[in-house]
C-alpha cells in the first residue's frame, strides 16, 4: 500500500490567524455585530458555525457563515503565512513516494486558495470535515498517519486507525494533545521529515491503517 500522510490545515500547515482575524473584522463591520476577533483566532480548529454562534443568534448563523466564506478570499488569503517546515513536510512525504493529503474543517475552496497562494502542493484536499468526521476521508485515501495540532485531529486520526502525529503550534498545548491520545508529539513541522524517514525505515513496508489500529489496541 502506498504511503499516505494526512495533514490538517489551520495552525498545522498555515498560520491562518492574521487572515481569519481580518475576515472576522470585515464581517463585523459589514453586519454591525460585535466579534472579538482575537478571541476567535485563539481557538481555531472547530467548524466555523461553532465560532459564529458566539456572536450571532443561531438562526442567523448559516447565512452569516455563507457570507464569511464569500468575503474570506479577499481578506484572509494574503495575510496567512505557511508554518515553518510546512512545504518541506509535504515534500518529505512525496520524496518517499507517498501522497500528502490535506483534510481540514475549512471550506474546501478557501483551503485550496491558501495552498495555491503558498505553493504548498498537496496531492488532494478535502474540506468541511472536523474531528471524527475526518476519519472517512483518511480511510478513503488509506492514510497511515494524520498530522494535526488540535485534540480534534487526534480524535480523527484514531477513529481512522491512523497514527496521530501532532505539533503544539495551535490552541492545544502538548500535555492536552498527549492526554487526548496523540501517538507522536513533534515540536513543529520542521521535525517531521526526519521522523517520517525513521518511521518508514522501521517498517517492512508502508504501514496499513488497520496495522496501526491493532498496534494501538483499538477496536
Amino acid at each position: 500500500m502506498q504511503l499516505t500522510v494526512g495533514f490538517d490545515l489551520d495552525m498545522t500547515l498555515i498560520d491562518s490567524r492574521p487572515g481569519i482575524k481580518a475576515a472576522f473584522l470585515a464581517l463585523s463591520a459589514e453586519t454591525g455585530a460585535f466579534i472579538d476577533a482575537d478571541a476567535a483566532v485563539s481557538r481555531l480548529g472547530p467548524p466555523l458555525d461553532q465560532e459564529l454562534a458566539h456572536w450571532f443568534p443561531q438562526d442567523q448563523v448559516p447565512a452569516v457563515a455563507d457570507r464569511y466564506r464569500e468575503i474570506y478570499p479577499t481578506h484572509a488569503i494574503a495575510p496567512s503565512p505557511a508554518m515553518p517546515g510546512a512545504r518541506e513536510a509535504i515534500r518529505a512525504v512525496q520524496a518517499l513516494g507517498g501522497r500528502a493529503i490535506v483534510v481540514t474543517a475549512k471550506h474546501e475552496p478557501n483551503a485550496r486558495l491558501h495552498l495555491e497562494h503558498l505553493a504548498i502542493e498537496a496531492d488532494a484536499v478535502i474540506g468541511s470535515l472536523w474531528a471524527e468526521a475526518k476519519a472517512g476521508a483518511l480511510r478513503e485515501y488509506g492514510a497511515q498517519v494524520y498530522v494535526g495540532d488540535h485534540v480534534g485531529d487526534v480524535r480523527g486520526a484514531r477513529t481512522a486507525g491512523a497514527l496521530s502525529v501532532v505539533v503544539p503550534t495551535g490552541p492545544c498545548p502538548e500535555p492536552e494533545l498527549s492526554a487526548a491520545g496523540a501517538d507522536v508529539v513533534l515540536p513543529d513541522l520542521t521535525a517531521l521529515p526526519q521522523w517520517l524517514a525513521q518511521y518508514v525505515a522501521d517498517l517492512p513496508g508502508p504501514r496499513r491503517p488497520q496495522d496501526v489500529e491493532q498496534s494501538q489496541g483499538t477496536a
